[in-house]
């Protein structure tokens, strides 16, 4: 009970950001949508009888795929526009693409217009989770960052978990009206949020950043805060903002962070198994049907992202991405081997369980860190005049690496077989474990500032503490 009443308490605090936080992430419900709805979409014009839309497998890929291509633009589009304009107007903006595609889809009979959808997907997947982070970093109190950073995952898996229940069980044009709801309450809530007091501040608004903090803290007394902000932000533009301020020496700890969190995390294979949920899931004997076993992937999914939400702040960023990493190493392990002996014609039908319980593990274990904790760090580990930037350097990386991941896995299903990219996937998940314990300090209960000056220090003759034993790296 009492850690109930701790958490009631923490929320009734806080409830102002967790409002913002929570209404800013049904941006990322609205494309994550787009993005899990190739899952159950994919097998309607493949397999059944009669699709809306005739396509090949490998225009099947090139729809799939060509979304993290919009990703890229959607990503540049954030970081041109988020310090011209403030975070919440284009984090509205993100919704109209997603709009359109979604019409485009519902009354689609060629392919072309699958493909214009998707990339206009992709814009605002790249535009929501360019903002978001930024949004959800500047507005959060220091001791519930972690928490409402979650928010960004969590809304992320509630988005899967409704394609993949709904998608099976409706028509292909059926599914794209039902898109359009996400992007309506988003717009419809999000628009009553306050902007980012740290944008308000850098333009020089300050009786309006006054009084949007006033109601993010819910009470009065933010002086202190206001004006520790206010000397952050004017330090942060003597500095200039160029995008190759990235690269400066001081910022090379930072970039190693966001390689590794940009490239790592999608390596380990996530989007090609939540794009082709239904398809992996037909290689696996099972008395579920792949409709029913991509629900279940959804389901423990949300399940577990909660559990980053209310522990993040507690149990610290650096542990949960270790332990993710080390536990979807193994889940992916499962993956390959079963994969590896059946392309071997080994009778491993009657074991097609022990795959599946792989891949939930795998699943549960990379949403309760490698999902959730990246959004964390990357909203704290820039200062704000170049924050935008590495948000787009990052959402850069991930386009890149997930473009490959899911275009690749399809050509390595037609030809080779899904024990390779399994293989490639364990491999890359096991080196991301070695990268997150060498390269990524803890970050909890700090300030903005003192995790700049924690990343700096990291891994220095000035970090005396350095972890030797399983026990300290964990710490």
């Amino acid at each position: 009970m009492t850690a109930i009443s701790s958490w009631l308490g923490q929320l009734r605090r806080y409830r102002n950001e967790y409002l913002a936080a929570l209404t800013g992430t049904l941006s990322i419900f609205m494309v994550v949508c787009t993005n899990a709805w190739s899952s159950p979409a994919m097998p309607k014009l493949l397999a059944e009888p009669n699709p809306p839309v005739s396509i090949t497998p490998d225009a099947g890929s090139w729809i799939v795929s060509i979304q993290s291509i919009g990703g890229i633009f959607g990503m540049i589009i954030a970081g041109l526009t988020v310090d011209r304009f403030g975070r919440k107007w284009p984090f509205i903006g993100s919704a109209f693409p997603i709009i359109t595609g979604w019409i485009m889809i519902a009354l689609a009979r060629a392919p072309l217009l699958l493909y214009v959808a998707r990339f206009l997907f992709g814009v605002s997947y790249g535009i929501a989770y360019g903002i978001a982070p930024i949004y959800i970093g500047e507005i959060a109190s220091d001791r519930v960052r972690g928490a409402t950073a979650s928010f960004i995952t969590m809304m992320a898996k509630l988005g899967i978990l409704f394609e993949y229940s709904v998608g099976p069980y409706v028509s292909f044009e059926t599914l794209a009206w039902l898109g359009l709801p996400g992007a309506a309450l988003f717009l419809c809530t999000f628009v009553w949020m306050p902007e980012s007091p740290h944008y308000l501040l850098g333009k020089g608004r300050s009786d309006e950043a006054h009084r949007c903090l006033r109601w993010l803290r819910r009470h009065s007394e933010v002086d202190d805060e206001l004006e520790a902000t206010k000397q952050s932000v004017e330090r942060a533009a003597s500095e200039g903002t160029s995008i190759w301020d990235l690269f400066q020496p001081q910022y090379r700890n930072n970039l190693i962070i966001v390689f590794i969190l940009g490239i790592g995390i999608h390596l380990t294979g996530m989007q090609a198994i939540l794009s082709y949920a239904q398809t992996i899931f037909a290689g696996i004997s099972s008395d579920l049907t792949q409709a029913e076993m991509s629900i279940v992937l959804g389901a423990v999914q949300m399940l577990t992202v909660l559990f980053p939400v209310f522990f993040v702040d507690r149990l610290g960023r650096r542990p949960l991405m270790l332990w993710s990493s080390a536990i979807s190493t193994l889940g992916l392990l499962m993956g390959a081997i079963y994969f590896t002996l059946d392309a071997a014609d080994v009778a491993v039908k009657p074991y097609g369980w022990v795959s599946f319980v792989g891949l939930v593990l795998f699943v549960v274990s990379y949403a309760f860190g490698l999902a959730t904790v990246p959004f964390s760090i990357l909203s704290e580990i820039f200062p704000k005049n170049i924050r935008a930037y590495a948000n787009a350097l990052f959402g850069i990386l991930s386009g890149v690496a997930i473009f490959a991941v899911v275009k690749l896995f399809q050509v390595a299903l037609d030809n080779v077989g899904a024990y390779l990219p399994f293989w490639v996937f364990t491999v890359s998940t096991a080196l991301t474990f070695v990268f997150v314990f060498l390269y990524i300090p803890e970050t909890k209960g700090r300030s903005l500032d003192e995790v700049q000056d924690v990343i700096a220090r990291w891994r220095t003759k000035e970090e005396k503490k350095v972890p030797t034993t399983v026990k300290a790296m964990m710490e």
